[in-house]
């Protein structure tokens, strides 16, 4: 998965309209965040990439880009 489909998937799957330079954003400051959307792209990312993704590291990350790094990682 590159960084390009994984902010697509961030866009299309959870509606969030967040571009690749602002990956490293704390979520606090990314407009709309929640938690239901780090559940959901737990999900997302374990469908995409055939593999298991670790929650409790996802959980810990504090930008989308270090939950990004954690699924390619896997």
């Amino acid at each position: 998965m590159t960084i390009e489909d994984f902010v697509r998937l961030v866009r299309d799957e959870l509606g969030l309209d967040v571009p690749a330079d602002a990956l490293d954003a704390a979520f606090a400051e990314v407009p709309g965040w929640n938690s239901v959307h780090l559940l959901r792209l737990v999900a997302l990312l374990e469908r995409e990439t055939g593999r298991a993704v670790s929650v409790p590291d996802v959980l810990a990350a504090p930008t989308l880009g270090s939950v990004y790094e954690l699924a390619v990682a896997a």
